[in-house]
Parts: C-alpha cells; sequence; structure tokens
C-alpha cells in the first residue's frame, strides 16, 4: 500500500448565514481547487462551526425551499435541527444523528432549530453535505434515511484510541447505516488523546477530512487544526490519522461521478435544458406541497 498525502490544508473562511439559523463556512464548492468537479460526489460543503445561539421564541432556520437531483446529508454534533420535506420524510436531529435525505427528482423541505433548543439556547454545530446522484438516478422517487445515533454502526479501535462511526460505506468489518447510490464512505472518527485510525480508500476516490474537535497529525507529519478541511492527492491509498488531544474527525472518500454538472442553486443536473426543465417544474408545483 501506498501512502495517501495531504494535497491542500484549508481554512474555515468567513461565516455567513443561510437563513437565520445557519452560520456556515463554506468549504465545497470554494477555493483551493475545491469545486463540484474536483469533490464530486460531494458537491457541496458547509460547515456549522460550533457557535452559542441565544433563546428565542421564534425557531430560526431555512424555509420551504427545492431541491432536485442530489441528496442532502446532515450531521449533528451539538443542537437539535427539525427537518419536514415534500415527500413525507421528517424529524428531529440531535447530537450524534444524521439524516439523509434523497431529493432526487424533487422536494420542497424546510429546516429549523428544533423548538426546545431553540427556547433554551445552546451551542450548535452542524454539516450539511450534498451527495451528487448519477444521471440514471437524479429522477428517481425521493426518500429519507433518519439515522440516530445508536442505530450507527460502530468500529472500536484497539486499545482506548476511540471509535469509528460508519455512517456510510465500510471501515474494516464494519457497513455504514445509510445506503448510497454510488460508492463512498462518511465516517466520524471520535479518537481520544494520542489516539491513531488508518483509513484505506482507492487512490481515484476523491478523499477529505474536516476536524470537528481538537487537533489532529495526517501521517505522523502534518497538523490539522480544529474547523480545518484537508483534501487528499488522488494518488496513495492509506493514510494515518492521530489526536493531538481528543478529536473528532469528518472523514469523506467516495468514487467520482465522471458526468458533466450544470448547477443553479438549489438544483444540480447534468445539462442546461435539465437544468431550466427543474425550474420550470418547481414553477409548475410538481415538486408537492409543503406548509410554510
Amino acid at each position: 500500500m501506498a501512502t495517501k498525502n495531504i494535497e491542500v490544508i484549508v481554512p474555515p473562511g468567513e461565516p455567513h448565514y443561510v437563513g437565520d439559523g445557519f452560520r456556515v463556512h463554506n468549504f465545497i464548492p470554494g477555493g483551493y481547487r475545491l469545486d463540484m468537479k474536483r469533490m464530486n460526489p460531494f458537491i457541496m460543503l458547509d460547515y456549522n462551526s460550533k457557535f452559542y445561539f441565544h433563546p428565542t421564541d421564534k425557531p430560526r432556520g431555512v424555509g420551504v425551499h427545492p431541491h432536485r437531483g442530489f441528496e442532502t446529508v446532515t450531521i449533528a454534533y451539538k443542537g437539535r435541527v427539525a427537518h419536514h420535506d415534500s415527500s413525507g420524510g421528517g424529524g428531529v436531529i440531535a447530537e450524534g444523528d444524521v439524516q439523509w435525505m434523497t431529493a432526487a427528482s424533487g422536494v420542497l423541505h424546510k429546516e429549523y432549530h428544533e423548538e426546545n433548543f431553540s427556547r433554551e439556547g445552546g451551542d450548535f454545530q452542524m454539516v450539511q453535505l450534498w451527495v451528487n446522484l448519477p444521471a440514471k438516478f437524479k429522477m428517481s422517487q425521493p426518500a429519507y434515511q433518519s439515522l440516530s445515533n445508536d442505530s450507527i454502526n460502530k468500529y472500536q479501535l484497539p486499545g482506548n484510541a476511540g471509535l469509528i462511526e460508519v455512517i456510510a460505506g465500510q471501515y474494516e468489518d464494519v457497513k455504514g447505516s445509510a445506503t448510497s447510490f454510488t460508492p463512498l464512505h462518511l465516517f466520524n472518527a471520535k479518537l481520544n488523546r494520542d489516539g491513531k485510525a488508518t483509513f484505506t480508500f482507492p487512490a481515484n476516490y476523491n478523499t477529505a477530512l474536516l476536524v470537528i474537535e481538537g487537533s489532529i497529525l495526517v501521517n505522523g507529519t502534518e497538523e490539522v487544526p480544529a474547523d480545518h478541511f484537508a483534501l487528499f492527492e488522488n494518488e496513495g491509498d492509506r493514510f494515518e490519522v492521530q489526536a493531538l488531544e481528543d478529536a473528532i474527525v469528518l472523514v469523506l472518500s467516495g468514487e467520482p461521478i465522471n458526468e458533466p454538472i450544470a448547477a443553479q442553486g438549489p438544483f444540480v443536473m447534468n445539462t442546461k435544458a435539465e437544468l431550466l426543465q427543474a425550474i420550470n417544474d418547481f414553477n409548475m408545483g410538481k415538486f408537492g406541497f409543503l406548509e410554510p
């Protein structure tokens, strides 16, 4: 096996708000070559780093909006979010939970801070990831996967190193709890101080990690601090992560979908004509109905 090295370490940029409930740093698409083509099948990553929201009677969030052509994956680290969509999917996710919405042919959805969390206030920390769909699945039926933390399969690392939450894909002999349309791996590595974990992915997979908590050392040489994103080269197949302090690391690796990308706002298709059709279908009410 050959070592997979870091291509670039990206610091968090200036945060911006999505709606009034998500204060995010955008990593994908972004600078440092992190465009949709380079990162495919991961075509968007917004990171709400840990941020305190004051109590409010009116839940903050994002109102009704459409999606077509991909999947949204929301991972909760702090706080609670309520989701509803026009295909009937929905629920509340809290610390450690994941929601995986397949927009595919089109849905309307909304996301808000859960009511009790809004009234209490508190630290809020989330990742939202968009996962592209290949052309043959873009117009499939919408779906929703709700993954409570206790339902996510886990791999216990040797000794007191920590554990790997296998959201999707496979780590060693543990298979992920979510299903995906193309080969990809999505893990939360929860490492104790000095704990180590080794990851092995095909060389051509687009691979990256985001340090959620703590700081880490990759391949014994490169330090990646909290809230930083590390993109790996498409060479080699193995890398090691060591926690310099207790750490949580989101690890993602996926087989590229080598198809054209046509994106506009909440729609990600293969051609401009398909984008225009998506906009027209949305305007004609073909994405269903969802109460504001």
